[in-house]
Order: structure tokens, then sequence, then C-alpha cells
């Protein structure tokens, strides 16, 4: 009996032990290629680096780890690095709180030739609403990232769309539809979640996000135990295609809630753009 009970007690532990190995292992780089309508003919293709739910927060995501992440994107020199939001850590199980600063620090040393943009999510919204600041704004500004709050400007040859938080109400499609359907030109819309993806005009045919963690524990047999979208497991994880869009969703770098990981890796994307020819290749 007491061989049982000492068994029963190991087990969670162990399986604790692993989830807390995986969420805080090397984050997977994965690689898609997408073809861009009006595309330009003197145009290059471009390497976009998608990060996502950074979630900056002690055991599991503490800035020294996150400063070995920004290595490894900056290795794969994209041209584009997009943040997805939620650089806030999630305070349930959190052993330790840092600053905005301190959050946003490690992304200065993003580089880029064509920027660093980023848009807010949820987690974002929640820390600024408790502390009655704009924190998270101001340390992004201040690591020289732009931040896109339902906003379109040219990068390269894309019109870059970011899009407001769905999930606190901050998404503004029409203001983002009004000014990028009176430009021409290929249109790359990301956002904190996938939600966005369903109100976008057929232009919009490709949409970066995140949010999702791509279920962050997931049980063989049983799936994912939670997909945060109201539209359930429909953009739950990597590469989505409907109809002419394609939608790309990242599991990304921290944790929410519990910091352990089971079946969905962390990870960031890159992503090629170009012409059709270009992402057959």
């Amino acid at each position: 009996m007491r061989r049982l009970l000492a068994l029963l007690l190991l087990v969670p532990l162990v399986l604790a032990a692993l989830g807390y190995a995986n969420a805080v292992s090397v984050p997977e780089m994965r690689q898609t290629r997408i073809a861009m309508r009006d595309w330009p003919a003197d145009a290059a293709p471009i390497r976009v680096a998608l990060l996502s739910d950074i979630h900056v927060q002690g055991p599991d995501m503490p800035p020294r780890r996150l400063a070995r992440i920004v290595a490894q994107v900056n290795a794969a020199q994209p041209d584009l690095v997009l943040l997805a939001g939620d650089f806030v850590g999630d305070r349930f199980l959190r052993t330790k709180d840092y600053t905005a600063a301190e959050m946003t620090a490690p992304l200065a040393n993003l580089s880029a030739p064509l920027g660093v943009y980023a848009v807010l999510g949820n987690h974002d919204h929640w820390h600024d609403a408790e502390t009655a600041t704009d924190t998270i704004r101001a340390a992004l500004r201040d690591a020289r990232i732009t931040l896109l709050d339902n906003d379109v400007v040219q990068a390269g040859p894309l019109l870059l769309a970011g899009a407001g938080d769905s999930m606190t109400d901050h998404a503004d499609v029409p203001r983002i539809v009004r000014q990028a359907m009176r430009r021409p030109g290929p249109i790359l819309a990301f956002a904190h979640s996938p939600d966005v993806v369903p109100d976008l005009p057929p232009r919009f045919r490709t949409v970066l996000a995140g949010h999702t963690h791509c279920g962050q524990i997931v049980l063989p047999a049983l799936g994912a135990i939670v997909i945060p979208s109201r539209y359930g497991d429909r953009f739950a994880c990597g590469v989505r295609r409907e109809g002419d869009r394609s939608i790309v969703v990242s599991s990304g770098l921290g944790t929410s809630i519990v910091p352990i990981r089971f079946g969905a890796p962390p990870d960031w994307w890159l992503i090629t753009l170009g012409p059709a020819d270009a992402a057959k290749r």
C-alpha cells in the first residue's frame, strides 16, 4: 500500500517536471512559404519572423531566456519581425514579476531591415488596465518597436495591418479595412488572436496570429484541454488554409496559468512571402 501511495504521489510530480521541461525547451523554428497575389514584379521574396505569447514571468520565461530566443531569431536573419502580443505573464502560479521595461529590453536587440512591429494581447491590456498605466506601450516604444493599434503601414512590398486584440474588444476591423483598401499591394495582417479572421474581407488573404498556445496541454487521444477561441479548433494551431486565405497561428513562447506544456512545444515561425513561383520553390 505504501508503495502504491508513493507511486500515486510520484506520478504527478514526474509529469509536472516533464511538462516544465517542455515549456522551457528551446523553441522550434517552424517554416512555411505563402504565395501572395499582387506581389510587385520587382520585389524579392521576404522572410517574416512571427513571435507570440512571450509571457515574461518567473519561473519559465525570465528575460535572460527571452534574450536567448532573440539571438535564435536574429540568427535566421528575417527581413521583418512581428510580435503578436501578450508580453505580460499570467498571475496564476507566477514566481516572479518583471517590470514592463525588463520584459521588453531583450526585444530591443531584434534586428530586421524592414522593422520590428507589435500588437498588444489580452494580458497586456489587462495589465495596463489594472495599473491604470500605458507601461507596455511605453516599454515597446523605448525598445524601438513600432506598435500597431488597428493601423496599416508600408513595410517593404507589404501593406502591414496590425489589429487590436479582439478578446478585450480592442480590434477595429473597419478602421483597418478603410486604411488598407485604398492602397495597392499585398496585405499581411497580424493580430494577437486569430478570432479576427472571419471578420476580414477577402483581400486579406494572409493572416498571422498567436493566443491559442496550440492548446498548451494536448493529451493523446483527448486533444487540447482548452483552445481559447470562440471558433473552437478552427484556428487552433499551425498553418490553416481557407479558400484563398492562409492563416498561421503560433504556439507561442511562454505559458499561461501553469508553466507546463504537453504536445504543444514553444515555437516561432519563419514565413517566406513572395509571388506564386517563389512560394513553390
